[in-house]
């Protein structure tokens, strides 16, 4: 019977652990990317045309009014605090705007008709990159009584 007999010395040992912790950092963040982009793809929303918008507002509950307004605006590339906070909202929907940094989107406002309380002055702002909806709110636009929330109104 022969015997293998494998004598280490402290820097083999050192430079096998780094080995193995580099290839198990590379395998971690190759999973959470992978994972992290199939997310995102599940949260596609066509908002390309203007039924697809009304109704992914209707699923939350909200009756719009006919007239819809229409803006291009550019989301800029450095954020105050204003909007950091309004991506907090988005990224609690399920959006985030970080990506859109410096792209110009559509800006689509439609009057809300039924929402409780409050029936004036209620609007849902869509924003739109290339046909997919990336963000938006509802508003109250009074000084008085002015919120901004999700779609879901929460």
């Amino acid at each position: 019977m022969k015997m293998l007999t494998l004598k280490l010395k402290p820097k083999m040992i050192f430079g096998i652990i780094l080995a193995v912790t580099g290839v198990v950092v590379i395998v971690l963040t190759f999973v959470s990317n992978h994972l992290t982009q199939s997310e995102s793809v599940a949260a596609v929303i066509s908002a390309s045309t203007d039924e697809e918008r009304r109704n992914y507002l209707a699923t939350f509950g909200w009756e719009t009014a006919e007239e819809v307004e229409e803006k291009e605006l550019t989301i800029p590339q450095s954020w105050n605090q204003v909007y950091s906070d309004y991506n907090e909202v988005q990224i609690n929907q399920g959006f985030d705007l970080t990506e859109y940094k410096g792209k110009k989107v559509k800006l689509y406002t439609y009057t809300i008709s039924n929402y409780e309380g409050s029936a004036e002055g209620i609007v849902a702002d869509m924003l739109v990159y290339n046909g997919m909806l990336i963000g938006g709110d509802l508003c109250n636009t009074s000084a008085e009584n002015g919120f901004l929330v999700g779609f879901s109104g929460e």
